[in-house]
């Protein structure tokens, strides 16, 4: 199996998991989504969709198309679908499905939407190779991911920047890529995509920006580093005192005043050949 079983998802499945994708979701919605449209009557599948902080936007501006998503994980497919109810969408349909046995008929759909799955992926590129299957011939793709090496903060602290790069060592030995934002176009093109067009979206947050600074960095990167603790201290990635050093600095960027954050998203889009 080429692609990563669920339990190895670096980010974990508790609650506060959950909160934090919400967070970051509605934190870059517009920045991520402003051209994210689909026509009507449109058969869309969204890859991997976790707890739905993006099935609600992806269904909510296209409310005529018609969405099919899927997951894994039982009971983040049970979170996305009360998510759904809860805003009353009546266009989407939520089920528990392995990417690598897909209960689609090849060609089904007329667009596919992945965001933050490739970067999970032992082999993205397989990832894409096998949805691309169930696209119908001149279908489109949309991929959003973000890229770790796009970060930086000011001010600097050394135990902080560690505490990033652990995040980055630890998915990579969990077999995913973090820094797969800037591959998706050379992915995209050798999954067999034509017309791929990638564009950066940068989030950059300080004192002016309180909202964006408290549900970005404090409520979605703070939580995310403090994700992989267990795993860079068990590792001998960092002692105890540089990672405890590390995270509050972080989280003082958010509260100081005088903090500034900066990350790029990458948002790429493509299409299926008519012929194939």
């Amino acid at each position: 199996m080429t692609v990563r079983s669920a339990d190895s998802y670096v980010h974990g499945y508790a609650a506060r998991e959950a909160q934090r994708l919400e967070d970051q979701a509605a934190s870059v919605r517009e920045l991520i989504h402003h051209d994210t449209f689909y026509p009507p009557g449109a058969r869309v599948l969204e890859v991997a969709c976790g707890v739905g902080a993006q099935t609600e936007t992806v269904a909510g501006r296209s409310p005529e198309s018609h969405l099919i998503s899927f997951d894994v994980v039982p009971d983040s497919v049970r979170q996305a679908a009360a998510r759904v109810r809860a805003k009353r969408l009546t266009n989407v349909r939520l089920l528990a499905a392995d990417l690598l046995a897909l209960p689609f008929r090849p060609a089904t759909f007329e667009h596919l939407f992945i965001s933050y799955v490739l970067e999970h992926m032992t082999d993205p590129l397989h990832t894409l190779v096998v949805v691309k299957e169930v696209l119908k011939p001149g279908g489109t793709i949309t991929v959003v991911e973000g890229d770790h090496g796009s970060c930086y903060f000011s001010p600097r602290h050394p135990s902080a920047q560690r505490a990033w790069e652990c995040l980055i060592q630890v998915q990579a030995a969990l077999g995913g890529d973090s820094l797969v934002g800037r591959r998706l176009y050379p992915l995209l093109r050798a999954a067999g995509f034509e017309d791929v067009a990638v564009s950066p979206r940068m989030i950059y947050a300080d004192a002016s920006h309180p909202d964006r600074m408290d549900r970005f960095v404090a409520r979605t990167i703070v939580p995310m580093v403090e994700g992989v603790e267990a795993r860079a201290l068990s590792d001998g990635l960092m002692t105890r005192a540089q990672w405890d050093a590390g995270l509050a600095h972080l989280r003082s960027i958010a509260t100081s005043g005088t903090g500034t954050f900066c990350y790029t998203f990458f948002k790429a889009t493509g299409r299926k050949p008519a012929w194939g």
